[in-house]
C-alpha cells in the first residue's frame, strides 16, 4: 500500500513539474513577441527590415555589416 502511495505521488510530482514547466516556456516565448517589431530602412541601399534584425549605427540603420561599413548611401 505504501509502495503505491509513493509511486502516485511521484507521478502527481513529475506530473505537476512538466506543465510548471511548459508553462514558464510559454510565457517566456510571449514575453519576446509582445514588443511591436519596427521596421526601419538601411541607409545604404534602401531595403525594409525589422529593427530587431537592423544595424545601428546613429540615426541610420543598415540590413548588413558590409552596408555598415559603406556608410549611407545616395537619398532618393
Amino acid at each position: 500500500m505504501v509502495r503505491l502511495l509513493f509511486w502516485i505521488a511521484l507521478i502527481a510530482a513529475a506530473f505537476w513539474l512538466w506543465r510548471k514547466f511548459k508553462i514558464s516556456q510559454q510565457s517566456h516565448s510571449n514575453a519576446r513577441s509582445d514588443r511591436a517589431l519596427t521596421m526601419v530602412r538601411c541607409a545604404q541601399c534602401g531595403v525594409h527590415l525589422p529593427d530587431d534584425r537592423a544595424l545601428r549605427l546613429g540615426n541610420d540603420w543598415y540590413c548588413s555589416q558590409a552596408h555598415l561599413e559603406k556608410g549611407p548611401g545616395p537619398k532618393q
